[in-house]
């Protein structure tokens, strides 16, 4: 099975994206994860100075791009997807390592914080086509709905 390429703004929902209820709740999750983590982030006792600093080096793994989308999918799922930061959070639990436990809750705030604004896990056809749809897809679907009603009450 091919890939379909991923929609534009003036085409449906792409293969593999998830949209209505189950999307929202996704969301959901992501300002849970978000906030959750920078709560328990309080508890560590690390400087807050340490967030800003390192909060979007999971995004480094946008750099497999450069070996083409397949590759760079991979990559960025690697460092977006939670299995790896809760190892971390948990190694630091369990070693009584507070600042590995820090980094890995930081890394699961990107992640929710990334959810939140729509960017989902990648697939290997295209940079746009994710879980969740085309980042900004929200904004662009709500301006079309405007569009059409305003076309309909005129």
């Amino acid at each position: 099975m091919t890939p379909r390429p991923a929609a534009d703004s003036t085409h449906g929902p792409c293969e593999g994206t998830v949209t209505g209820a189950p999307r929202t709740w996704l969301r959901g999750e992501a300002a849970v994860l978000l906030a959750g983590s920078l709560i328990a982030y309080s508890g560590t006792r690390q400087p807050w100075w340490l967030v800003p600093v390192v909060v979007l080096l999971p995004d480094l793994a946008m750099a497999g791009y450069l070996a083409g989308t397949r590759a760079g999918a991979v990559s960025y799922n690697l460092a977006h997807a939670t299995p790896l930061p809760a190892v971390m959070v948990f190694l630091g639990w369990w070693q009584h390592g507070p600042l590995i436990l820090a980094l890995g809750l930081v890394w699961l705030a990107h992640i929710g914080f990334d959810r939140l604004l729509g960017y989902g896990l990648k697939y290997g056809d295209n940079f746009q086509h994710t879980h969740l749809g085309r980042p900004g897809q929200d904004g662009q679907a709500r301006m079309s709905r405007s569009r059409n009603s305003d076309r309909i009450s005129s």
